[in-house]
């Protein structure tokens, strides 16, 4: 139980729900030059036939930004949160293969590897999903994996926690988005 707990602290660390309201600032890290390479190599940003995908809404329902930890294991938010009511159709971010989907610290979680991004491989993680897709089937960006859960205690309100890592380090899951290069936009969409 203890070290589900750890595990679980280790993964989600979160402030209280009140602290998910964005500022409009905050950078994320940088990517090292390997990573953006092995972003690359998973297709092109979002659009019409793209590699990659919004996993649900899209930037105007931000909730709240990755922020690394100084320390692996020290607080900080290991993903981004967008606005996603119950029930919502969660897509893949970019193709893969679905390499867990089940209960994590109570919390229903999908996880899709990427394999073609490298060694370690890129994951995406998606919290709380209950998944759709059973493990070791291959998605492409935008296909469904599941739909979003209440009650788990995350978000004050309803939302995805989407995160991603390359081995055991977490990354900002934005950057699956950019392309690999910086772009300033509101984070109201307009």
């Amino acid at each position: 139980m203890l070290l589900t707990l750890l595990l679980a602290a280790l993964m989600l660390a979160c402030p209280p729900p009140s602290a998910h309201a964005v500022a409009a600032s905050g950078a994320a890290p940088a990517l090292g030059a390997g990573s953006w390479s092995a972003l690359s190599a998973l297709g092109p940003g979002p659009g019409p036939g793209a590699g990659r995908a919004w996993p649900v809404g899209g930037r105007s329902g931000l909730l709240r930004r990755f922020d690394a930890p100084p320390e692996r294991w020290a607080a900080g938010h290991r993903g981004v949160d967008l606005m996603a009511p119950e029930g919502a159709t969660v897509r893949a971010a970019a193709p893969g293969v679905v390499s867990f989907s089940g209960m994590v610290a109570g919390r229903p979680v999908v996880t899709v590897t990427h394999p073609s991004s490298g060694t370690p491989p890129l994951r995406t993680t998606y919290l709380p999903v209950t998944g759709s897709v059973p493990i070791g089937a291959s998605v492409a960006a935008g296909e469904a994996i599941g739909t979003v859960s209440t009650g788990t205690g995350h978000c004050a309100t309803g939302c995805l926690h989407w995160g991603l890592l390359r081995g055991k380090r977490y990354l900002d899951p934005l950057a699956l988005l950019g392309g690999g290069q910086a772009r300033l936009l509101p984070l109201d969409g307009t």
